[in-house]
């Protein structure tokens, strides 16, 4: 009789790093947020995506009314990760479609936790701010739009619009040839309105 002893894996601990959370934000504040910042506004933009009052209006929102993005003290009643270190690990993950661990370094945030931020990020955007920026512009809308495209010596545009195609992995077969372009892939397309205001 043979006997098979069954194998048993051992469990991975999860090694605890060290990141100097604290020092990751005051770094970061430094670079963008004081009065004597290190990258001016023009970088900011670039990096962010978003000019500074845009973001820090977004911040303070998310910062006030979604927990996760509240500093809170933990155990040892040390700070937890501000809501800068917070809101920008998100914005940095979609501005440059980087992995969550690529923000480790600069911003001391695992790659657990900067998936979070992310993860609150967006259901805080679409839950504080979908009613009044996610929706179809309303006949209203588009003719302030083109009131003030005309303005701006554009007569007849609204706002400036964009489009991309979005690969659907999970597209179902059966429609999958009616979204399908010259790539071969399926796609969906992201239309996004946006006027002059949301840039000031």
């Amino acid at each position: 009789m043979k006997i098979v002893k069954k194998h048993q894996g051992k469990k991975k601990k999860r090694a605890y790093i060290e990141r100097q959370r604290e020092q990751g934000h005051m770094q970061l504040w430094n670079d963008y947020f004081s009065e004597d910042a290190t990258y001016p506004s023009h970088m900011f933009r670039r990096r962010f995506r978003m000019n500074k009052p845009l973001f820090m209006r977004i911040v303070d929102r998310i910062s006030a009314e979604i927990p996760y993005f509240q500093q809170r003290r933990d155990a040892t009643g040390r700070f937890g990760h501000s809501p800068l270190q917070k809101a920008t690990a998100a914005i940095r993950m979609m501005a440059y479609g980087c992995p969550a661990d690529a923000v480790d370094e600069y911003l001391r945030l695992g790659e657990t936790t900067a998936l979070l931020c992310l993860e609150h990020f967006v259901e805080g955007i679409v839950n504080l701010f979908g009613d009044e920026y996610l929706r179809r512009p309303t006949p209203e809308d588009l003719q302030r739009l083109l009131d003030i495209g005309e303005l701006r010596r554009f007569p007849g545009m609204i706002g400036s619009i964009d489009c991309m195609h979005w690969e659907w992995k999970n597209c179902p077969t059966a429609w999958k040839c009616q979204y399908t372009r010259g790539s071969g892939k399926p796609t969906i397309v992201l239309e996004a309105v946006a006027s002059q205001d949301l840039w000031i």
